[in-house]
């Protein structure tokens, strides 16, 4: 991979670490300011919402400015909002803190369509699988990342963290890559039916794995087990997703629809292993097969979607796929507080078979 590559890997890991640091670090700080960490779950739903109401406006913003010019407005907006927030925390209304969210949520929506887009500008068509498949193998060691420096920075203080975060952003709006081509014109429409396909991928991916990462503690509890082994199928889940995709970038397989229907198999297994409770060897087997088949499946929907989609609309379009993957994910988290545990994993197989299934009657060029 080339410089610029590592530049742009840079930007992209610094400004999923704030994503990933949230959850701990506001009910962290909500616990301290208020005395309860209630506030704190409403700021972080405040927040995915933002991210979902801002991420295709945003895209648009970025497809009609520019992608790099975007970015580093967006990044340093949400900096920004981000110190407000550590200034105003204990000082305000508890409405207002949980509106101040609200900045930095929008502004984050559009940054993955945003950073996604300018992938495509930075290293060669014939990398791009190999590139995405290393980003999903270092995403993953952000998402593991995050929560420990947030314990890490905790005993400095409460709001430490949340400055940690807008630090972040304003890092990553210095590493954005500048030698890129301006935006060309916006052509008429989106291939939304080509892209249908992948976008169930997307929805099926968020989805099923929403089932693993949200219930890790009913799970082991379902098998009598200590809830502290809960962190167990964590590791699982993830460590065989950074071996899916590391497998993925050395192989370099086609990033086709045969080898998006083998992952959506393996996720499909995996569903139906954690759906028939078979003790810990099913609930390892079932975390380490969706595991494995989210890196190769993300990075084959992420090339595929950018053959797809006009040069003048990729944000947006990369934008769209992000609230059609966090939509998939909300659903399934909500699937795990509302259904039976056997059947919430059984919606996300039938997610993955309805993709398979789009994957082979659509015609995806």
């Amino acid at each position: 991979m080339n410089r610029a590559y590592w530049r742009w890997s840079a930007g992209a890991q610094l400004y999923r670490l704030p994503i990933a640091m949230g959850p701990l670090a506001f009910t962290s700080a909500a616990a301290v300011v208020t005395g309860s960490y209630r506030l704190g779950g409403v700021m972080v739903a405040v927040l995915v919402g933002a991210e979902i109401v801002g991420a295709v406006p945003c895209g648009r913003l970025l497809d009609r400015i520019g992608v790099t010019r975007g970015l580093v407005l967006l990044l340093l907006a949400a900096g920004t909002a981000m110190t407000a927030l550590v200034v105003a925390a204990g000082a305000v209304a508890h409405a207002l803190l949980v509106a101040l969210v609200v900045v930095p949520g929008l502004a984050v929506g559009g940054l993955s369509g945003g950073f996604r887009t300018l992938l495509g500008s930075v290293v060669p068509d014939e990398r791009l699988p190999r590139a995405v498949a290393i980003d999903s193998m270092l995403f993953e060691g952000v998402l593991i990342t995050g929560p420990l420096l947030v314990a890490a920075l905790n005993p400095a203080g409460a709001l430490v963290p949340l400055a940690a975060m807008a630090a972040a952003y304003f890092a990553a709006a210095l590493a954005v890559p500048r030698a890129v081509a301006p935006a060309p014109p916006r052509p008429a429409k989106l291939p939304v039916r080509n892209a249908l396909p992948w976008l169930a991928c997307l929805f099926a991916l968020g989805h099923l794995v929403a089932t693993v990462e949200v219930a890790p503690l009913p799970l082991v509890q379902r098998l009598g087990a200590d809830p502290a082994l809960a962190v167990v199928v964590i590791v699982v889940l993830s460590g065989a997703s950074i071996a899916g995709s590391a497998v993925f970038a050395w192989r370099r397989p086609p990033a086709g629809r045969r080898q998006a229907a083998m992952a959506l198999a393996g996720f499909a297994a995996g569903g139906s292993v954690l759906a028939a409770d078979l003790g810990w060897a099913g609930l390892l087997i079932g975390a380490a097969l969706i595991g494995a088949g989210t890196g190769p499946l993300l990075t084959i929907a992420s090339v595929r979607l950018q053959r797809l989609l006009p040069e003048g609309r990729r944000a947006e379009g990369f934008s769209a796929a992000f609230v059609v993957q966090a939509t998939g994910f909300g659903l399934g988290s909500l699937s795990v507080g509302v259904l039976p545990l056997s059947l919430a994993p059984t919606l996300g197989v039938v997610s993955s078979a309805c993709a398979c299934a789009m994957l082979a009657l659509l015609n995806s060029s």
